[in-house]
């Protein structure tokens, strides 16, 4: 014999009340066969297969498909170039703030420092007239020499780096021009014998 505990809740006045009702079959009922899951009604399978079809892609689908495709590279290139450029673009609107920050809280004498070497590099600016070479050299020559006059420790430091620049660049050029010249005006026949060599 099996009881069944179930646990029933009443209606809405009596919500918060909850009762245990026991159930147990009769003694005098005779045994009925137990009835499996897959005979009820509510738990039968239907019979066959199902199968998926997918549904015919209409035109507007493909053309958005084919567009799609068709932008795949571009788009790629875009997200590559802007993760790329996105840390350059925040360092430099950092600079512009840092910059707007220090001329806000400017040294004392610092802006008629400024205007002196400005003012320099007008002067080269109208000395430089009648040649383009002149025009790139003048005017940052004078420049640099007028803020080296206000700012001596930093010109000697700026000119150790430039001059370790420029003779790194200096060297890699005659490494350049000597490939070049080798390689165009050497040629394995034109060498000529040297005097110990028959």
């Amino acid at each position: 014999m099996f009881k069944v505990i179930q646990r029933s809740v009443g209606p809405a006045s009596l919500s918060l009340l909850t009762f245990k009702v026991y159930a147990a079959p009769k003694k005098d009922s005779p045994p009925k066969n137990s009835v499996k899951v897959d005979e009820l009604s509510l738990y039968s399978v239907p019979e066959g297969q199902s199968k998926y079809v997918e549904e015919a892609r209409s035109q507007l689908e493909e053309s958005i498909s084919h567009l799609r495709h068709y932008c795949e590279p571009y788009t790629t290139w875009c997200q590559e170039t802007y993760s790329q450029t996105k840390p350059k673009m925040q360092n430099l609107v950092q600079w512009g703030l840092d910059s707007y920050d220090y001329l806000q809280n400017a040294p004392p004498g610092f802006f008629p420092r400024l205007g002196v070497i400005g003012f320099a590099g007008l002067i080269g600016l109208l000395l430089a007239r009648g040649s383009k070479i002149k025009k790139l050299v003048y005017p940052p020559g004078f420049m640099g020499l007028a803020a080296s006059l206000y700012y001596p420790q930093q010109a000697i430091v700026f000119a150790q780096v430039s001059g370790e620049r420029l003779y790194d660049w200096g060297l890699r050029g005659y490494i350049v021009i000597e490939d070049l010249w080798k390689e165009n005006f050497q040629k394995p026949g034109n060498v000529k014998n040297s005097p110990g060599t028959k």
